[in-house]
């Protein structure tokens, strides 16, 4: 160890506090803390640092005037699609899916923290019925979508699997899928990868010491994608097995639709090499980013970063002129992504967060703050919009597509473990109900298509009065208090398909499971 030279680069940047308590640490500990400041490239996480403070000031302007809405052209939606461009949509994600050329990345790099657990977030049980993970639904939902392309296509195309973990999630999650023998998956089309982690600073740009001898690190935000595939050589591998589109996507999506099929067809039809699934904000101050244009150029928007007028603003339809939330849902060509890990993903900026993070006082003892007293700096996944050359957005239900999963049930927030489940279930009755099911009570009394818990839907048929009354109705709603539920596995159906040979005309008292043969003897209730 060049213990000299450490204290040099250290004294030239302002960290000589990191070696502190040198003097009282064991060899062990001096060796892992050498090899951990060794490792950082000083001189580029301090300029980072510099620059993220620097662009954070200048960001403090509103957006208002630069702002413009996606072009009509370019801004899809399934609900303004007919049912037979949804199947065109379909034909062509499926022969590219039978020819090997589509793969699925998720973004994993988070612990369960909010959650109050200590795993990766893809590794927890929401509670269903089935007991499945985030990781098995998303697993299986993988092997239907395979199983439906060369159904429908003859081909029998793999779906590789990439995964974004981060240095905490990496084993762990490698270490579950191995346990569970990959849910079915094939142990060579899975590939768990590691995003770059970055020192945490103190707000006035020291490198914080989390204890006396490790200091203070975390993930570089999902943005740092881009740098691991290079990295990591992962986009390599994906030319390697010829793939050509990707679908990017987050962990805590209970409802997500991987390499789904419409999307992908709708950006393949559109020639496009970047694209973002959206939902249509549900109000004016919905915390959620917009995606949109800013001089000229997409991006999201925070919802910080526009006035109240701006956010209000609503088209001659009645629709918000600003609508395209974003739910982390992306499509890019490995060409496209060729390029920004060539040269410009060194062009995009950090973001700050001001966390509370652990650290170590000038007597050595580990402290715990109660308020934010540092920076992490991440990258977003969204920052390479910038440098599309054809861009386009696709409007999906947020019922049917987005319920992400952040909080505990104790927290008294939203986006919980309960509310995930729910709309799970919710999704999966409106499948069966669409397939000519019926749900009936204890007494073999039909019961209403949403019940009494779960609010209504919009554009959800309500029951037609030749079939019951209003009174009949309210008296069964008063019955049952508790929401209905139904699970489908995704073994058995992808996206609703395939149904009415199980469920048509068929009474089903909840607790509903539908299960494949693979799993247990099929229909449970």
């Amino acid at each position: 160890m060049d213990v000299a030279q450490l204290v040099q680069k250290l004294k030239e940047h302002g960290q000589e506090h990191l070696l502190q308590f040198w003097p009282s640490l064991t060899e062990e500990e001096r060796q892992q803390l050498f090899h951990q400041l060794n490792d950082i490239n000083m001189e580029e996480v301090i300029e980072f640092f510099r620059h993220t403070i620097a662009s954070a000031n200048d960001e403090e302007e509103k957006l208002d005037e630069h702002l413009q809405p996606i072009p009509p052209e370019l801004h899809g939606a399934v609900t303004r699609t007919s049912p037979e461009l949804l199947r065109h949509y379909e034909q062509l994600a499926m022969e590219q899916i039978g020819q090997g050329r589509v793969a699925a990345l998720l973004l994993a790099g988070g612990q369960g923290t909010r959650l109050g657990v200590d795993y990766p977030k893809g590794m927890f049980n929401v509670g269903c019925p089935s007991g499945k993970t985030l990781y098995q639904l998303q697993a299986e939902r993988l092997l239907r979508l395979q199983q439906l392309t060369e159904e429908r296509t003859g081909l029998k195309g793999a779906i590789p699997w990439y995964i974004m973990t981060s240095e905490h999630t990496k084993e762990p999650t490698q270490e579950f899928f191995r346990k569970h023998d990959f849910f079915g998956l094939k142990e060579e089309n899975l590939v768990v990868f590691e995003q770059g982690m970055l020192p945490c600073f103190t707000l006035d740009g020291k490198i914080i010491l989390e204890t006396k001898s490790h200091i203070a690190k975390a993930p570089d935000g999902n943005g740092g994608l881009y740098r691991a595939l290079r990295d990591r050589r992962i986009l390599d591998d994906m030319e390697k097995r010829q793939i050509e589109y990707i679908h990017v996507y987050c962990v805590d999506n209970i409802l997500v639709k991987m390499a789904d099929p419409h999307f992908m067809g709708f950006c393949l039809s559109k020639g496009a090499d970047c694209a973002a699934k959206v939902v249509e904000k549900a109000f004016p101050t919905e915390a959620v980013g917009v995606v949109c244009k800013v001089h000229g150029h997409y991006k999201v928007v925070e919802y910080s970063e526009i006035t109240l007028p701006t956010a209000q603003k609503r088209n001659a339809d009645g629709r918000l002129t600003f609508s395209a939330g974003n739910i982390c849902n992306h499509f890019f060509t490995t060409q496209f992504l060729r390029k920004v890990i060539s040269g410009q993903e060194g062009m995009l900026q950090h973001h700050i967060a001001k966390k509370k993070i652990a650290y170590v006082d000038s007597t050595g003892k580990i402290c715990k703050p109660d308020k934010p007293n540092g920076i992490k700096m991440e990258k977003f996944v969204f920052d390479v919009f910038q440098f599309a050359k054809n861009f386009v957005v696709w409007e999906v239900l947020r019922e049917d597509e987005f319920s992400p999963l952040k909080n505990s049930d104790q927290s008294g927030d939203k986006d919980t473990p309960t509310t995930a489940r729910l709309a799970l279930y919710s999704l999966h009755q409106r499948q069966v109900l669409a397939a000519g099911g019926i749900f009936v009570d204890d007494e073999g009394m039909r019961l209403p298509l949403i019940p009494s818990a779960i609010p209504t839907v919009p554009g959800q048929e309500a029951i037609s009065k030749n079939e019951t009354n209003n009174n009949e109705i309210q008296k069964t709603c008063s019955r049952r208090e508790e929401p209905l539920i139904c699970e489908i596995s995704p073994l058995v159906s992808y996206n609703g398909e395939g149904l009415e040979a199980l469920v048509k005309g068929k009474k089903f008292r909840p607790p509903l499971l539908l299960s494949s043969l693979s799993e247990s003897n099929g229909i449970k209730n």
